[in-house]
């Protein structure tokens, strides 16, 4: 964390002549890969480091906040295994090598480590016997994977020079509300004018200094402010506080229409206020819990990409359609990197069998394993390459239990703001007593989610 706190970024910042209002940073190209990053952050990991850096005075990101911490407070024996709810509440990165390059990585997941049998002398095959999850998941003989395989990384793993997401020459015009565009040399009218700038009359330029305070201070203006950088820069002046889109009873409003899409149907069972048509909370069963949970584990770029940008986020969806308007070409690192990160995919084993998006996930990771010279070396190696006679690992052992994370054995209930406990008669009447609302004005509905809903969730 000190090399972090240390990294610093220098932005040229036009204020206008009432110094209300920042009108544009420039920036080069490693701000420009830090704030594409976190476009590649999973919705848990936002939560999660947004709670880390700012305490109890963490943001609350609409429900995915209420939803991070009922996971965090189920006892995990509502889990098929302890680490199912490990990859939840730390979900991996899908760039995860990419992040690591940057000169600031918000995401302090720990890298992806590889293990094996704790049997040295196991007589099962190690190439199908690999995992990513320490002392949770069992080799074939039954014993636990807890022998740290070290991978080897290869030259374009260490090669930081061409930069990460875009190229490292060019350079950024940004905005108050983070539309971006690249800084082409000679067409400065044609900038501003894309940008919707048309005064700069008075205005001011100012040397301005980012480090990771304010890295942070940008990802939760993203989700909260209309004026991000204002905000950080002018210290709050100025400010125009924006919160996501959420009203009550339109999880109920949104499910009880019919569904046009033909997509798996989850059951629920929900208490409904009659006098309000307000929804009190749900009765689900693990599929709706599951589908839930796994929420965290989708990037922000691919939300962005499941609801077409035009989400509650403002900021967000701006920097999602900036870079969808970036010739990919001749500002990005390659020609691929545009593409990925618009329809970023799931890390490898992520994808839960209750999943209802149009989600997909990587393939297992290219890697080739290499069995120690117990005459010389008795260090086992995962490479990326089969030049040192390695044999190729055809697959990773998975945390999950058949295909999800939670026991279907269990009932949860699901409140309007996605708070999951464990379902129990004494906790819904506490809700209702909670409330003074009688029994005679409630009502049970069976409801049926699928993608349709769900996309309102």
């Amino acid at each position: 964390m000190s090399d972090v706190m240390e990294v610093k970024f220098s932005l040229k910042v036009m204020i206008n002549k009432q110094k209300t209002k920042v009108l544009f940073a420039e920036a080069d190209s490693d701000f420009v890969d830090v704030l594409l990053s976190f476009l590649t952050l999973p919705l848990g990991t936002i939560v999660r480091i947004l709670e880390k850096h700012y305490g109890d005075e963490a943001p609350a990101i609409g429900s995915l906040t209420t939803l991070y911490k009922g996971l965090a407070n189920l006892d995990s024996d509502h889990f098929l295994v302890e680490s199912g709810k490990q990859m939840l509440l730390n979900p991996r990165n899908s760039f995860e090598t990419e992040c690591r390059k940057l000169k600031l990585n918000v995401d302090d997941t720990q890298p992806t480590k590889y293990f094996t049998c704790e049997n040295w002398n196991c007589s099962h095959l190690r190439i199908s016997n690999i995992g990513m999850y320490y002392g949770t998941i069992r080799c074939s003989c039954g014993k636990t994977l807890k022998n740290e395989i070290i991978r080897e990384s290869s030259q374009a793993d260490d090669n930081g020079d061409v930069g990460v997401f875009s190229i490292k020459t060019a350079s950024f015009i940004i905005c108050d509300d983070l539309r971006m565009v690249p800084n082409v040399a000679g067409s400065i009218m044609e900038t501003l004018g894309n940008l919707e700038i048309t005064d700069t009359l008075g205005a001011e330029l100012r040397d301005v200094t980012f480090g990771f305070n304010e890295i942070m201070d940008l990802l939760k203006g993203s989700f909260l402010s209309g004026t991000p950088l204002s905000d950080i820069i002018l210290d709050g002046r100025q400010s125009h506080s924006v919160k996501p889109k959420s009203e009550p009873g339109m999880l109920l409003h949104q499910i009880e229409k019919e569904a046009t899409i033909d997509s798996k149907k989850m059951i629920l069972k929900v208490m409904v206020r009659k006098s309000t048509n307000k929804l009190l909370f749900a009765q689900a069963e693990e599929d709706f819990v599951d589908f839930l949970f796994s929420l965290l584990t989708i990037p922000l770029g691919g939300v962005e990409c499941l609801l077409g940008s035009n989400t509650s986020l403002k900021n967000v969806d701006n920097l999602y359609t900036s870079l969808a308007n970036i010739n990919g070409d001749k500002y990005l690192k390659t020609k691929d990197t545009k593409t990925m990160l618009l329809k970023p995919k799931l890390p490898h084993g992520y994808i839960s069998k209750n999943q209802i998006f149009p989600l997909t996930e990587e393939s297992a990771p290219l890697l080739y394993y290499r069995e120690p010279n117990f005459h010389f070396d008795v260090t086992e190696y995962l490479s990326p390459s089969d030049q040192r006679s390695g044999i190729q690992v055809s697959s990773f052992k998975t945390p999950k239990g058949e295909g999800n994370y939670v026991d279907g054995s269990r009932m949860y209930m699901v409140t309007d703001d996605l708070t999951v406990t464990p379902l129990c008669m004494t906790s819904s009447l506490s809700i209702l007593n909670g409330l003074e609302i009688p029994l005679s004005d409630v009502k049970e509905l069976e409801i049926h989610i699928g993608l349709e809903e769900v996309i309102y969730v």
